[in-house]
């Protein structure tokens, strides 16, 4: 039977991963990590706990939630709170089997149950080499442009080790960033979720709806500007198809720390909205997701993405929708990627960030597809917001983008504000046509 093709009709069906949701609506930073009816308490000793490493001279946590007039600069990463429950294995931390590669072994997820503290985020803050200033504002006008100015957030503060090489700082805080997103989700186990939610294996066509999948670009420019999966880069592969509920338990992990509105944090990973919105669909069924690596020279961006191309082709997809990470440099990796599953009869749909000016005249795209026709935008990377001055600040006492202090009045660009404009679709600007 190993060497027998199985078919569609015998591959296993129904749910792959439930995730077990726990509502939280306060956070709070106290002596010892505990959540009760959604009240989320941090435990200061313990939360400092997940961060000890060589390269960190100190480490502070804080909590900044939705309406305080707080604002968070220098925002790296942010992860969702998760784990799978029960004992830790023998060969790994507790939570072993979310964010495989990083907190254990680079073993296939996406199965059983994850527990996820639904509202709530940790977010890393402060000074790395090539990181744009990303400003996370928690009230006000400025607010609503950052889906992350919705959750409770847990923000970590540091401070590096005396020559300390950066590259060991930021995978120090990438790693405390996930131990401590396990450690706050492992104190809601014992809790009786307030949702759950069946992800189911992808599509096999059985249902006889057309097929998507979600073409996912991510960045992979090396140190602080890379993407992991499973715990490495891409950089140098070729495309590879993942099952979504691997994504769910965090099998792929931010590293990238330019471009604030058009990053993908690890949060937007694992709660993929391309996903989420293929998965809630009536009219089509979700296919899995292509992962590609965002290469640097013209050669290798067309390699990639034929390469996509045939693999969409391989898995019989009707459609894909083909999604970027970072600024010009990506538009060119979509519009290849678009035009190539057209040319193989793949109906393609590109999400763009425009960087249009201040008025929003200028050309919206870098590079635009030869054939491809189908552009959904996401926003203008170059409008400029005004934010309003908050009591607090997290994250840096100044802001290099304006020079300014980091609770001021501001006039800065879309650009800065982290998630704003999202090429997974996670944001929240809308458009209105003047008749």
């Amino acid at each position: 039977m190993s060497a027998t093709r199985v078919r569609d009709a015998e591959r296993p069906s129904g749910t792959a991963l439930r995730l077990l949701a726990h509502d939280v609506v306060r956070a709070s930073v106290g002596e010892e990590t505990s959540y009760a009816d959604g009240l989320l308490t941090v435990g200061t000793r313990q939360a400092t706990e997940c961060f000890a490493h060589p390269a960190l001279a100190a480490v502070r946590v804080s909590c900044a939630s939705p309406g305080d007039s707080t604002r968070i600069v220098k925002v790296l990463d942010a992860a969702e709170p998760r784990c799978k429950g029960g004992e830790p294995a023998a060969d790994g931390p507790p939570g072993t089997g979310v964010f495989p590669g990083l907190l254990g072994p680079a073993q296939p997820c996406g199965r059983g149950e994850t527990h996820r503290l639904s509202g709530a985020a940790v977010l890393s803050a402060g000074f790395l080499p090539r990181a744009q200033e990303a400003i996370l504002q928690m009230s006000g006008e400025g607010a609503e442009l950052s889906p992350l100015s919705a959750t409770h957030n847990v923000v970590v503060e540091f401070d590096p080790a005396p020559d300390a090489p950066w590259e060991e700082v930021a995978e120090a805080l990438r790693v405390g960033v996930l131990r401590l997103a396990v450690h706050l989700a492992q104190a809601a186990v014992a809790a009786p979720p307030d949702s759950v939610e069946e992800l189911e294996l992808p599509s096999t066509g059985s249902a006889g709806l057309p097929r998507v999948v979600a073409v996912t670009n991510i960045q992979t420019q090396g140190a602080f500007k890379d993407v992991l999966v499973y715990g490495r880069t891409m950089s140098g592969s070729l495309p590879t198809w993942i099952d979504p509920c691997e994504l769910a338990d965090g099998a792929v992990v931010s590293a990238q720390y330019g471009h604030p509105a058009l990053k993908n944090p690890t949060f937007v990973h694992q709660n993929n909205p391309v996903v989420a919105a293929l998965r809630a669909s009536e009219d089509v069924e979700l296919a899995g997701v292509v992962l590609c690596p965002e290469p640097v020279s013209e050669r290798e961006k067309r390699l990639v993405s034929e390469h996509a191309a045939r693999l969409c082709a391989a898995l019989g997809v009707d459609g894909a929708i083909v999604t970027k990470e970072g600024g010009g440099n990506a538009d060119g990796d979509v519009a290849l990627k678009l035009d190539a599953l057209e040319d193989l009869g793949i109906l393609a749909v590109g999400l763009f960030a425009e960087m249009a000016g201040r008025d929003g005249t200028a050309p919206g795209l870098v590079v635009a597809p030869s054939r491809a026709n189908a552009l959904i935008s996401t926003g203008n990377y170059d409008e400029v917001v005004r934010l309003e001055a908050t009591d607090n600040a997290l994250g840096g006492e100044r802001l290099g983008i304006v020079d300014a202090a980091a609770t001021d009045e501001l006039d800065i660009p879309v650009a800065a504000i982290y998630g704003s404009l999202n090429p997974l679709g996670w944001n929240r600007l809308t458009c209105a046509a003047e008749l």
